[in-house]
C-alpha cells in the first residue's frame, strides 16, 4: 500500500512544482529521505569561435554551502565516441542559492565535432570552512544542447 501511495504522490508533487513554480522536497523512494540540494551544471550553449568552440555552462548552487573552489575534471568525447580532450575547469567561487554562468573555450575542435562531455570527477571542492564532502555525489547535470553532459 505504501509503495502504491508513493507512485501516486511523487508524480503529484512534480506536477504541483511544475504548475506553481514552487519548490517541493520529494523523498527518495528507496530511502524515504528528502532529496538533497545539489549543484546543477547545465550545458546551455555551444558557439563556434575562431580557434574552436565556446561552451556556456549555467551553474546553479542550490545548496546552503558557498564554495570558494569547485574544480571539475572534464573529458570531451568526439562525435565518433573517441576521447578528444581532457582538462580541468574551475567553476568557483559559487555562492549559496545562486545561479551563475561560466564559459570556456575548447581550442582546436569545432562545436559539431563534440559528441559529449563527461564530468569525470570533482578535483577540488572547498567551502568557506574548508574541504567539502560528497561534491561529486551532490552534483547533477543537464543540457540544452544536442551534446550530452553527464557525470
Amino acid at each position: 500500500m505504501i509503495r502504491n501511495l508513493k507512485r501516486v504522490l511523487l508524480p503529484c508533487a512534480f506536477l504541483a512544482s511544475t504548475v506553481t513554480g514552487a519548490s517541493v522536497a520529494v523523498a527518495d523512494p528507496q530511502t524515504n529521505e528528502p532529496a538533497a540540494a545539489s549543484v546543477n551544471i547545465e550545458l546551455n550553449k555551444l558557439d563556434p569561435v575562431e580557434k574552436g568552440c565556446r561552451a556556456y555552462l549555467v551553474v546553479n548552487n542550490a545548496t546552503p554551502t558557498s564554495y570558494q573552489s569547485f574544480k571539475v575534471d572534464l573529458v570531451l568525447f568526439q562525435a565518433d565516441g573517441v576521447i578528444g580532450k581532457r582538462f580541468s575547469l574551475e567553476l568557483g567561487p559559487l555562492r549559496t542559492k545562486k545561479k551563475s554562468v561560466k564559459l570556456f573555450d575548447i581550442d582546436a575542435i569545432s562545436c559539431d565535432k563534440i559528441g559529449s562531455l563527461l564530468i569525470n570527477d570533482v578535483l577540488e571542492c572547498k567551502a568557506e570552512s574548508g574541504p567539502a564532502e560528497n561534491c561529486l555525489q551532490n552534483l547533477t547535470t543537464s543540457t540544452l544542447t544536442k551534446v550530452e553532459l553527464s557525470k
